[in-house]
């Protein structure tokens, strides 16, 4: 588990969230290890050579993903199926259009603060990019 349930709480009350607090242990502490599993599987497992859970900024990240989870859980482990991804493009004739591919993360519920924490760790790819 990344961080500890006192740390959690310390952060989430400095940042005006007493849900942690509020919430008993088992709950609180389930959240932190559904937080510390998404950043594991999602971000550490790309992070570059010579960064680790131990980099600046995980740890919050985790109390960050872990507030989000005590708020909902499961919110980072929902399951998306095409069906889920599409835009309206006809109203009268109430018309849906499947958009993107569920196959990549790209459905995957993200976190913008955690991105911005995270980001400087990540592998970046050199290569061709089409835009």
């Amino acid at each position: 588990m990344i961080g500890n349930l006192a740390d959690f709480r310390s952060y989430a009350t400095q940042r005006g969230n007493a849900a942690p607090t509020d919430a008993d242990d088992a709950e609180a502490t389930a959240a932190l290890v559904r937080a510390s599993d998404h950043i594991t599987f999602a971000y550490i497992a790309r992070f570059a050579s010579g960064f680790d859970v131990a980099s600046p900024n995980v740890e919050a990240a985790a109390y960050e993903i872990a507030a989000l989870e005590l708020a909902t859980p499961g919110f980072f482990s929902k399951t998306f199926t095409q069906g889920e991804r599409k835009v309206l493009t006809e109203v009268k004739g109430i018309k849906w259009q499947v958009v993107g591919d569920t196959a990549n993360a790209s459905a995957s519920p993200i976190s913008t603060r955690v991105e911005d924490m995270l980001r400087p760790y990540l592998y970046q790819p050199v290569g061709v990019f089409v835009v």
